[in-house]
């Protein structure tokens, strides 16, 4: 091979994602449930992952659900637990979630306001008291939610093209 043979990038690789975590317009937040949004920051259809902030503003139970994959989150502000676990995840803390683990996720009382970082890959499969499939939720359909908020609140359904990769 000659030595000034350069290897270039492919043309149909995305550009990276490099942007404010927290975004200075609030209306990037989409609903997810009464008192919790989430901020999109990346979306990667190739192998089902996606990057949030998810953001709660009450106490209680947030939902209940597993993981075909494994998740990461890591503590912005705040705290949460588990109720299947000890452990409490405060400000600056790192999670990890292992993949098929059922969990309910909730929000202390004298916490008013949480905002963790998370790392998700697979689905989301919301389960009620029993065990029992209530919904779910992976790339594809967050993608949607994000797309039919944006639309809804005057950024445009393709506002959220920016996040997929």
């Amino acid at each position: 091979m000659p030595s000034d043979f350069q290897v270039l990038p492919s043309p149909a690789i995305p550009p990276e994602v490099a942007i404010a975590a927290v975004p200075e317009d609030d209306r990037v937040w989409v609903p997810q449930a009464p008192d919790v949004w989430f901020r999109p920051l990346m979306f990667n259809t190739v192998v089902g992952q996606w990057c949030n902030l998810l953001w709660v503003t009450k106490s209680g139970i947030v939902s209940r659900h597993r993981h075909p994959g494994a998740v990461h989150g890591y503590v912005i502000k705040g705290k949460w637990h588990y109720h299947e676990h000890p452990w409490m995840a405060e400000t600056g803390h790192y999670v990890y979630e292992p993949p098929g683990e059922i969990h309910t996720l909730a929000v202390p009382g004298d916490c008013d306001e949480m905002v963790t970082f998370f790392n998700i890959t697979g689905a989301m499969i919301y389960l009620d008291e029993a065990g029992h499939q209530v919904g779910y939720e992976d790339v594809s359909t967050k993608i949607e939610m994000c797309r039919a908020h944006y639309e809804k609140v005057g950024l445009g359904g393709d506002f959220v093209d920016q996040f997929v990769r």
